[in-house]
């Protein structure tokens, strides 16, 4: 009987393990990749409160393994046009699930500026009946992708989750307007 127990706790440990493998993988991945982070990359910001996510270039397995990766053929970050960024329901992208309409996500380009984009449609379409088409979408957009529904066991499936947002130009009061030196002075600056 306690032979039958040990085989069975070893069995779970190693399915345990397994299971963890890529959470586990996804999470030290970000933190290699803040280390080593150069300019030519970008970041994303999936909510305020949230810590930025390295993109890489790409979004095909290899990458998407590691962080969230800019869709090939779409506008670079901070470039004019659609940007387009692809990411695993699971890892990654998993805090999409909890984003709503208006919400902001920001994006870092290469130039290490932030823009803020405020989302305007969150939708569920299916890979085999709808292709994306960057002509379509307006220059000032960023389209998140990521396998739908969230829970599901199977990796495979056609359906994915799209977040639609647009570029939220700065206000022409915020643009010009110095920094506030009464709470310079309060900081003791």
């Amino acid at each position: 009987m306690s032979r039958i127990l040990l085989t069975l706790a070893i069995t779970f440990g190693i399915v345990f393990t397994l299971g963890l493998w890529i959470p586990l993988k996804a999470m030290v991945a970000q933190e290699l990749l803040t280390l080593a982070w150069a300019e030519s990359q970008a970041r994303l910001q999936l909510g305020e409160s949230a810590q930025p996510l390295i993109v890489l270039a790409g979004a095909h397995g290899e990458s998407l393994a590691f962080g969230p990766g800019h869709v090939t053929g779409s506008a670079e970050p901070g470039m004019r046009g659609p940007v387009v960024i692809a990411g695993h329901r699971d890892t990654h992208f998993r805090g999409l699930e909890t984003v709503d309409i208006d919400s902001t996500i920001r994006l870092q380009s290469r130039s290490g500026k932030w823009s803020d984009y405020r989302v305007t449609q969150l939708r569920v379409a299916d890979s085999r009946q709808e292709a994306m088409n960057l002509a379509t979408m307006p220059d000032n957009s960023l389209l998140l992708v990521t396998c739908y529904p969230f829970n599901s066991i199977d990796n495979q499936g056609p359906l994915r989750y799209l977040v639609e947002a647009r570029k939220v130009e700065p206000s022409p009061a915020r643009a010009t307007a110095g920094p506030n030196r009464q709470g310079l002075a309060d900081t003791g600056f």
